[in-house]
């Protein structure tokens, strides 16, 4: 068949009724950051997503759940059929609570605990808060990330570095040390780690160092929970739409962010949320141990 005589590709519903992310203009935002305040505004599953009821009957507690992936992987899950709880920063009350009311829009149970997780005491706590409230555990994401940029490594703050740390790695490692029993017998532990791992910013160096620490880990848990019957993996996103993005970087950077991807773009949430729902699901039931890349088209190995 002639290439030139081929009928033009019909866009899908979800695609059109998405916000175009191909020339995000610039802007910034106050840290933590809101979604209300993204421009265009992000889909986190709440415009297309068509359930399956992959997830029918799951309890999940997904942290940093208030916003960009972890909304969007709150709602996804939600409308597969899972009730979720959510911690997020207390000062991300605002964005927390429309991501409860999607849940519930969803016709599932959502509950909200405010905490800064980087310490073991607010994760066991956090922990404990989700068992009690969905009377178990199935499915833990640990989402909840820091980072903040800068261009030179002088001008890093002091303590950053622990701070970044302790909230990428720690947590993650803390909540699944500590969930590990309620997980066993078929539970799932999914982390959200990054292209940053594998295509390092310069400005991102120690985001970045904790996304290579957390694919290490995911391997390492993968192996050591495989005999109890737990299931660990991640998702590497690469440039996604979130309210991060103009919360931590310069104006300069968030204009056109994602454009230098193969798919010219930066991803929307829910695009993230897909890779979550499936490894979540018993249809990812012999994948352990692996990382799966919601990039663009960018390299994860």
């Amino acid at each position: 068949m002639n290439p030139s005589s081929k009928s033009p590709r019909t866009e899908s519903s979800a695609e059109s009724q998405r916000a175009d992310l191909s020339s995000i203009p610039a802007q910034k935002q106050p840290w933590p950051g809101t979604v209300s305040d993204l421009d265009p505004h992000p889909d986190h599953g709440e415009q297309a997503w068509t359930p399956r009821g992959r997830l029918e009957g799951k309890r999940a507690l997904i942290t940093g759940g208030d916003s960009g992936i972890g909304r969007a992987v709150a709602v996804t899950f939600a409308l597969e059929g899972a009730d979720v709880v959510i911690g997020h920063l207390p000062e991300e009350q605002e964005d927390a609570e429309e991501t409860k009311r999607l849940v519930e829009q969803a016709g599932r149970t959502c509950e909200l605990v405010a905490g800064d997780l980087r310490t073991l005491e607010e994760n066991k706590k956090l922990g404990d808060a989700a068992v009690k409230a969905l009377g178990g555990l199935d499915v833990l994401v640990c989402n909840a990330a820091y980072q903040m940029a800068f261009d030179e490594v002088e001008k890093f703050p002091e303590h950053q570095i622990e701070r970044t740390f302790a909230t990428n790695v720690f947590s993650p490692f803390w909540l699944v040390q500590h969930l590990a029993d309620e997980l066993e017998g078929g539970g799932v532990a999914l982390v959200t780690t990054s292209v940053q791992a594998y295509q390092p910013s310069e400005h991102l160096l120690d985001y970045a160092a904790t996304k290579a620490a957390l694919n290490n880990l995911v391997v390492n848990l993968a192996a050591d929970l495989g005999p109890r019957g737990i299931r660990v993996n991640a998702v590497a996103p690469g440039p996604i739409w979130t309210p991060l993005i103009p919360a931590t970087m310069s104006e300069s950077k968030v204009k056109d962010f994602g454009a230098d991807t193969p798919l010219g773009r930066a991803g929307h949430p829910v695009e993230v949320a897909a890779a979550f729902v499936f490894l979540a699901s018993d249809e990812a039931s012999y994948v352990s141990g692996t990382v799966l890349g919601v990039t663009g088209g960018k390299a994860v190995f």
